[in-house]
C-alpha cells in the first residue's frame, strides 16, 4: 500500500463515487458527557475536521449522525432511534435516510473525535483502487493491527446488506457485528493516524501537537 499523501493535496474522485457517514452522537462518558466534536484542536473542531476530511474526498452525501451540532455545516443530520443506540445503529440510520439517486458506490464510515482525519481519510481513498475486487472494504489498524472500523471506507452495497441483517436496526450492536461477515482489508498505519481523543489528558495531547496553521474550514468543493 502507497504512503499518505502530503497534507496539502486532496485526494482524487473515487470511481463510482464516495458517500460519508459521521458518527458524533455518543455519551462520551470519559469525558464526562462532553461534546467530543466540539473540542477544538488546532483552532477549529474535530467535527469540522472531520466534515473537512470528508468534503475534500469529494463525499457526498455527507451524513452526520448526531443531534444538529453546527448550522453552518453543509452536511445532513440525522439520529439513531432512540438516540445513542450505538455506532451500528447510526450506521443503520444514515443509510436509510439516503436518498434512492444516493447510491455511491462507496461508503466512508469515520467517527467524528479523530484529530488527524483528514490524514486518515486520504489514506484511504488512495488506497482504494489497489482493493481486489471481491473486498468489501478497508479499514485502518493501528501499530498493533487492531482494526479501526469507525475510519474506513467499504462498498455500500456490502454495508447496507450487513446493516439490514442486524435485529433492531442495530441498536447497542457492536460495530464487529455490522463487519462480521465482510471480507475486509486491514491496512496498518502510524498510531498517530488513527489515535482518537477518549479521555481528556487525549484532547491535551491532541491540542500539544497539533498545528493552527493547518487548520482550514470545511468548504464546498468545486
Amino acid at each position: 500500500m502507497p504512503g499518505s499523501a502530503p497534507s496539502h493535496q486532496a485526494p482524487g474522485p473515487v470511481p463510482g463515487g464516495l458517500g460519508a457517514i459521521l458518527l458524533a452522537g455518543g455519551r462520551a462518558t470519559r469525558v464526562d458527557g462532553a461534546t467530543k466534536p466540539l473540542f477544538e484542536v488546532g483552532g477549529r473542531t474535530l467535527l469540522h475536521t472531520a466534515v473537512t476530511a470528508a468534503t475534500d474526498a469529494r463525499a457526498r452525501p455527507v451524513t452526520v449522525v448526531a443531534p444538529v451540532l453546527d448550522d453552518s455545516l453543509d452536511v445532513a443530520w440525522v439520529r439513531e432511534h432512540p438516540p445513542f443506540g450505538g455506532p451500528a445503529a447510526g450506521i443503520v440510520a444514515a443509510l436509510d435516510s439516503w436518498a434512492a439517486g444516493d447510491q455511491p458506490e462507496w461508503t466512508l464510515v469515520l467517527a467524528c473525535d479523530l484529530p488527524r482525519a483528514e490524514a486518515a481519510v486520504r489514506r484511504l481513498v488512495d488506497d482504494i483502487a489497489l482493493l481486489p475486487s471481491d473486498t468489501d472494504g478497508m479499514c485502518l489498524g493501528d501499530a498493533s493491527s487492531t482494526p479501526q472500523w469507525l475510519t474506513g471506507v467499504y462498498r455500500t452495497r456490502a454495508l447496507r446488506a450487513a446493516a439490514s441483517a442486524l435485529p433492531d436496526l442495530g441498536r447497542d450492536a457492536a460495530v464487529r457485528a455490522l463487519v462480521d461477515d465482510l471480507a475486509i482489508t486491514v491496512v496498518t498505519v502510524a498510531d498517530d493516524l488513527t489515535r482518537d481523543v477518549d479521555t481528556w489528558e487525549d484532547l491535551e495531547q491532541a491540542r500539544s501537537v497539533a498545528s493552527p496553521s493547518d487548520a482550514t474550514p470545511p468548504g464546498p468543493q468545486s
